[in-house]
């Protein structure tokens, strides 16, 4: 926790004890009895003072994109907004999590992805990806279907929620029913404190700001997507060999479809 604390003071002085709880993996007594052994009356001191240490910055270029801004300026904006979501999602995702959910999805014999909107784009994503390796998974982006198929999954196999706000009632519903019915639940969201991270069993947390333009889900999906990267790559290393066949198969398939 102290580690933690000490690597992200940026990101401690907007979190809510309870979401740093759920990052750090203690409870929230813990982080108030850590806070005044250190000398301070309780976790929002602590925050104040990190708040006062931390280096105040002129707002960066990539803030927010104005009406009347060129479109280099807009390039300039949106492509440093989303290396930024990249760095801070690196820092920010825990590396205990990510081989937790590998070593699920690597032995798991069913995975099945949900998502909504643009969270659906990267659920099917994820789906082409772990198909390509010869995993049996799925990429349901219809509420029905989410809690249906859900309903059908069972210990060993792993359903994964993706959901920025982590507040869209139908994946966190998804997401109850997979864990009811034994499987393996993983969630990929923005925020530690949301219902789908109450509802996942291994969380894996990206770090992006929605502003009034940029609310497309740009630089989360940037996040989002990455983070599914890491978890096939992981994968892959994991089955090597089965994987390799697998692949060369899948590129001789669709090799006499290029010129």
């Amino acid at each position: 926790m102290a580690e933690y604390i000490l690597d992200h003071p940026e990101k401690v002085v907007y979190l809510s004890i309870t979401e740093l709880s759920q990052i750090v993996g203690v409870s929230d007594a813990a982080i108030v009895k850590f806070a005044q052994r250190i000398g301070y009356k309780g976790y929002q001191d602590l925050k104040i003072s990190l708040a006062k240490e931390l280096p105040q910055t002129q707002e960066p270029v990539y803030g927010e994109i104005e009406l009347d801004d060129t479109i280099g300026l807009v390039k300039e904006k949106l492509f440093q907004a989303n290396i930024s979501a990249l760095q801070d999602t690196q820092k920010l995702l825990d590396d205990h999590a990510l081989q937790a959910a590998v070593d699920a999805m690597a032995n798991a014999q069913r995975i099945d992805f949900y998502g909504l909107g643009a969270s659906g784009i990267v659920a099917e994503d994820a789906q082409h990806k772990f198909l390509r390796i010869g995993l049996s998974c799925n990429a349901y982006i219809d509420t029905h279907m989410q809690a249906s198929m859900a309903a059908l999954l069972k210990e060993g196999d792993v359903a994964v929620g993706v959901s920025h706000s982590g507040q869209t009632k139908d994946i966190v519903s998804a997401m109850q029913i997979a864990g009811e019915a034994g499987a393996t639940t993983i969630c990929i969201t923005n925020h530690p404190g949301s219902e789908v991270a109450k509802a996942a069993k291994i969380r894996l947390f990206t770090s992006s700001r929605e502003t009034t333009l940029r609310s497309g889900a740009i630089a989360s999906r940037i996040t989002q997507l990455s983070v599914i990267d890491v978890l096939y790559i992981g994968v892959v290393l994991r089955r090597y060999e089965s994987v390799m066949d697998c692949l060369q198969k899948t590129r001789k398939a669709v090799s006499d479809k290029r010129y």
